[in-house]
């Protein structure tokens, strides 16, 4: 027989197992409204609690609460009216739930059979594990800003509220016996609201959370923001794959928020989210369950989570490496990240432009044979993007033959044009085309070989913009000519002919061309056909999806290790398509450099030899 849970308060009493930030405050908010409560904790936080009290620091000043404390199950005799509440950290539930679910309550039956339990973890997953065990459950989706690190004491500098708690019958649906509990929660303090589809609004909370691990490991910057926010869309894309619905906590929540309220506490700096708190004091992090439970999702349901899979990874090296918290920077980020340094998304581009920091946006309509670009700017472009001239603004004129058809442009050239296209010190700026990138690429290598490090491809070009339902404006765009932007060379590796020979020897030397190109089948406008001895065909349209996007960073790292290893360059026929790839590689974490004259300088030199067919030598 399931005891009942709404007796009087005055018989009930909480057990919160678990005494970090989220359930120190709690206790120490229901024994402070004189409800019944004792607080479980271990190590050197159980002994300064059992010798001073919990030191509860708020922003009206230091406290100090005498709230009973115990080192487990053994300590603490159960009865009837007892609520259990487990506020450890998602990766101490299953043990912890083992350890109290068949402990003896007064009465004859076990606490599983008998009392409710409280599930305050982040995550999914805690729920079903005690449900597996305890009859009743309730889950709660939990935010409280409370920080812990320094045994007995917390630091909790939310007001008037502590804290906000969506709670719930797990699986669902209504249960009388929860008001009594959600009246005591009020009464310590937080703000309270009783739902009937508790999961929704755990999935809710861990879009918001995902993002711990970049809190935890990095500085504070608009390219962790820009992470952080691919972390979250790339959850709901995962949730929707899976049929999981998740509640947007501050729109669809009754309560008012304005009572919750972070500030500041006297001598205290701002800590970190939890994951932060963890890895600062060394202690055990949750982090699988919340990017992994991302990542165990996708799996699940098979789609592909990369982005919260590297966060995870990453947050783990960290923890083995024992890294300060908060200490890495965006190169760090651009290593862990590398397709997200390389490429943005329609949706993620449209949400930047409506941002405080939009993308210039470059227009780099062209391509091979034809010369209409402008004419296909005016006829539809991204809301104001500038048209870039493929030829005359990223390229020299053409003079030395062994210079190329594409020679690099004079820095002076590319900083005016840069100037006119409105792209100033730190502002995004982000490339496209109608041809998966394939022109575009050349602005990005361009402006990265010229020292800007925020420059991007929108992934999938004009194709992926108009699929997405975004708007596109007709007419000419003029040029802003407002940018202060400051370029000087050198920040990318490039190759001569000789490097190139060198490489295609010693390392891997791609050829971005087209294959029949590559074999010398044919050849539409340099002066020979073939490839350079010992180059390896690698086409770039094979980088690209059906759908015009560049295809996962793992099929790429795929691609590439079947071609061969070593330092990796890339040459086509003038230097355009051949920046595309170095894009791709990019995206994929594989640094290469570029051969500028590519092709078009190789076969002007009579000197320089020519293979022909399928093989790097020749056949």
């Amino acid at each position: 027989m399931t005891a009942s849970v709404g007796t009087a308060a005055a018989e009930r009493r909480y057990v919160v197992i678990g005494a970090g930030a989220v359930g120190a405050t709690l206790a120490a908010e229901l024994h402070t409204a004189g409800i019944a409560t004792v607080l479980v904790a271990r190590g050197a936080h159980l002994d300064a609690l059992r010798a001073g009290g919990l030191r509860y620091l708020r922003p009206d000043g230091e406290h100090v609460v005498d709230v009973p404390v115990a080192a487990g199950p053994a300590e603490v005799d159960l009865r009837a009216g007892d609520v259990l509440v487990l506020a450890t950290k998602a990766q101490d539930a299953e043990s912890t739930i083992a350890d109290w679910a068949w402990r003896p309550v007064k009465g004859g039956l076990s606490a599983a059979e008998s009392l409710p339990v409280l599930v305050l973890q982040n995550g999914l997953d805690t729920e079903l594990v005690a449900l597996r065990r305890f009859a009743t459950v309730y889950g709660a989706a939990v935010w409280s800003p409370s920080t812990y690190l320094v045994p007995g004491e917390v630091e909790s500098p939310a007001a008037p509220a502590v804290g906000i708690v969506w709670v719930g019958r797990f699986p669902g649906g209504h249960d009388a016996r929860l008001a009594p509990i959600a009246d005591d929660l009020r009464a310590a303090r937080h703000l309270v609201e009783v739902v009937e589809d508790i999961p929704r609004w755990k999935a809710g909370k861990l879009l918001g959370i995902v993002v711990n691990a970049l809190d935890a490991l990095y500085r504070p910057s608009p390219l962790r923001d820009r992470v952080a926010a691919a972390l979250s869309a790339e959850a709901r894309e995962v949730y929707a794959a899976a049929g999981r619905l998740a509640a947007d906590l501050p729109a669809d929540t009754t309560l008012d928020l304005s009572q919750f309220v972070s500030r500041p506490i006297p001598g205290r700096p701002p800590a970190g989210r939890s994951t932060w708190q963890s890895l600062q004091r060394g202690a055990s992090l949750e982090s699988d369950f919340l990017n992994g439970e991302i990542v165990l999702l996708a799996r699940l349901h098979g789609v592909d989570a990369p982005h919260n899979a590297a966060a995870l990874a990453r947050i783990r090296r960290a923890e083995r490496e024992g890294t300060t918290a908060g200490s890495l920077g965006d190169d760090d980020l651009r290593a862990t990240f590398p397709r997200l340094d390389v490429l943005v998304d329609a949706a993620a581009l449209a949400a930047e432009l409506a941002g405080p920091r939009p993308p210039v946006l470059l227009d780099v309509r062209w391509a091979l044979g034809d010369p209409h670009g402008r004419e296909h700017h005016r006829d539809g472009h991204l809301p104001g993007a500038v048209y870039v001239d493929l030829d005359t603004e990223l390229a020299a004129p053409v003079g030395d033959p062994l210079a190329g058809r594409h020679p690099l442009p004079d820095i002076a050239d590319l900083q005016d044009a840069g100037r006119r296209w409105g792209v100033s010190t730190g502002r995004p700026v982000v490339a496209y085309d109608a041809t998966g990138g394939l022109a575009a690429g050349r602005a990005w290598w361009l402006l990265r070989w010229a020292g800007l490090t925020d420059v991007r491809l929108l992934d999938g070009g004009l194709g992926a913009w108009v699929a997405a339902g975004l708007p596109v404006e007709t007419g000419a765009v003029p040029e802003p000519g407002t940018g202060d932007v400051e370029l000087s060379p050198g920040h990318l590796p490039v190759l001569d002919a000789d490097g190139a020979a060198d490489l295609a020897r010693s390392g891997l030397l791609l050829d971005a061309r087209a294959a029949e190109r590559y074999r010398g089948e044919t050849e539409p406008i340099d002066l020979r056909a073939g490839h350079v001895p010992g180059a390896v065909s690698a086409p770039t349209g094979d980088n690209l999806a059906p759908d015009g996007r560049f295809r996962p960073a793992a099929e790429l790292r795929a691609r590439v290790a079947e071609l061969g290893e070593g330092p990796v360059g890339v040459y086509c026929g003038s230097g355009v398509t051949a920046a595309h790839e170095i894009a791709a590689l990019a995206a994929a974490g594989i640094p290469a450099a570029l051969f500028p004259g590519s092709w078009s300088a190789w076969s002007s030199d009579p000197a320089r030899p020519v293979a022909v067919g399928p093989d790097p030598d020749g056949s």
